[in-house]
């Protein structure tokens, strides 16, 4: 997925999910799209822009892959996407020139993370392991963060969550065929697992949500990601050392030669621009949490254009494992946390027994959390719909 558009499971509040005021009102969700989440056009919209994100976000690796065979290391393929993405996203970055001053963290954050990282682990893991299988462990994120959720932030998660959870990793355990002793490269598994957990680091950033007055614009985050990320990559990777002599030659797909600029152009432009944005504009037409349940298809579609394109074949246990891990992957995306046990609605005259009668346009959105028990974490102001591959 490399940081896509997928949100984390928790207490977000997805758009239109606004947060309450001072007498329980709902405030409108500052990256609310033009149209409401609850519109049957919205949403019939959203669900096909997701789509799109995900088959453009699952044909990085497909592409990637001829290149890394070609003769360029990993490292320097990842350094030309994300500089490539960079260089297109300036303009954004310049109409948010105030965010390196107000969020240095979150920008520090998500550039290392989210984008260097993910990039780095999952494209170096594609030079070992097939393109469906490297996908498939990186899936084990939202797993993943549900044990942050539960044993580092002390919250409760839901029965259905831990099952997604189980079922993720008994599905990886078939993808691997672990009962062989691991059928694939075990630096590569690592590898694609290191992706896997630099994107818990992508939905651990983008949990902070997006409420208040000072909020975040995720176009700003991504811009700013994008930079400090070829930042990074650039010192790692030491593209002066790169073999440029490839970019000006073919890349053999599965016996069709394929001009190379041609598959770098498609990584940058379609598998990382145009991917992250058409992910926000789902997320703002849909919800964090449908989003990245439509995501998930990513790893169907890279396993698929795997098989065609490159001629990657997968056996039928790991086939039935794919399946599995994406099901659990599901459960897990789309579990909500558990309600405080007794909220209550705070009024300026002092606290109201749930059972008074509520003003309808006082009445909060049924997914917003009201204030409640004391263990319940405040939010900060980083946007929960910060988009991550």
């Amino acid at each position: 997925m490399h940081a896509s558009s997928a949100s984390p499971p928790g207490p977000s509040t997805g758009p239109g999910q606004g947060t309450t005021g001072p007498r329980g009102a709902q405030q409108p969700h500052s990256a609310s799209g033009p149209r409401g989440v609850g519109s049957p056009g919205g949403r019939r919209a959203g669900l096909g822009i997701a789509l799109l994100s995900a088959v453009a976000f699952g044909g990085s690796g497909v592409a990637a892959k001829p290149l890394i065979e070609a003769g360029l290391e990993p490292l320097h393929v990842t350094w030309l996407r994300v500089v490539g993405a960079a260089l297109v996203m300036l303009p954004v970055a310049w109409r948010h020139r105030d965010l390196p001053r107000r969020r240095p963290a979150l920008l520090a954050g998500f550039g290392l993370l989210a984008v260097a990282g993910v990039q780095a682990c999952y494209f170096a893991s594609l030079s070992r392991i097939p393109v469906g299988v490297a996908l498939l462990i990186e899936y084990l994120a939202p797993a993943l963060v549900l044990g942050w959720v539960r044993f580092v932030q002390k919250r409760p998660v839901t029965r259905a969550a831990a099952v997604g959870v189980v079922l993720a990793v008994g599905g990886l355990a078939c993808v691997v065929e672990v009962w062989s002793g691991l059928s694939f490269d075990v630096i590569g598994l690592v590898l694609a697992l290191g992706a896997a957990c630099c994107q818990v680091g992508y939905f651990v950033l983008s949990d902070h949500g997006s409420d208040g007055d000072d909020a975040v614009d995720p176009l700003g985050v991504i811009a700013y990601g994008l930079l400090i990320g070829a930042a990074v990559l650039t010192v790692i990777a030491q593209p002066w050392e790169m073999r440029w002599t490839v970019l000006g030659g073919n890349a053999d797909m599965n016996g069709t030669e394929v001009p190379a600029v041609l598959l770098l152009a498609w990584i940058v432009l379609i598998a990382t621009v145009a991917a992250y944005l058409t992910g926000v504009v789902s997320i703002r037409r849909l919800s964090p949490q449908v989003a990245g349940v439509v995501a998930c298809l990513e790893a169907v579609i890279a396993t698929i254009l795997a098989w065609v394109l490159l001629g990657e074949h997968l056996f039928a246990p790991q086939i039935l494992g794919g399946v599995v891990v994406l099901v659990g992957a599901f459960i897990a995306q789309s579990a909500t946390p558990k309600a405080p046990a007794e909220p209550h609605i705070v009024e300026r005259g002092g606290p109201r027994s749930t059972g008074d009668a509520v003003p309808e346009a006082a009445t909060p959105h049924p997914a917003v959390a009201v204030e409640a028990a004391p263990q319940a974490r405040p939010r900060d102001d980083v946007s929960a719909e910060t988009p991550a591959s």
